[in-house]
């Protein structure tokens, strides 16, 4: 039988690839607001960064948010998602 392949993603922020379960999903939804997506499951366009709150710090300094999700981001929402980050 064969192994069932693992969807890998990369980090927004320190560019490392892992396994798509072991990141936090950023989606832009079709209303065009930018939320973090614990479940990994909400309708929009994504990117991915890890658990640790540096690396979103450096896709923020880096705007990858930005260009992965061609919108433009606010400091208020970047901080939202900083906050919810640390409080999973």
């Amino acid at each position: 039988m064969k192994a069932k392949k693992v969807p890998v993603r990369m980090c927004a922020g320190c560019g490392g690839r892992f396994d798509k379960r072991d990141l936090v999903r950023v989606v832009r939804t079709p209303q065009g607001d930018v939320q973090l997506d614990l479940t990994g499951k909400m309708a929009g366009r994504g990117a991915y960064v890890c658990h640790d709150p540096a690396c979103l710090q450096k896709a923020r300094k880096k705007r990858a948010f930005e260009r992965a999700l061609e919108v433009t981001i606010s400091d208020a929402v970047y901080d939202r998602m900083e906050a919810e980050l640390k409080d999973e």
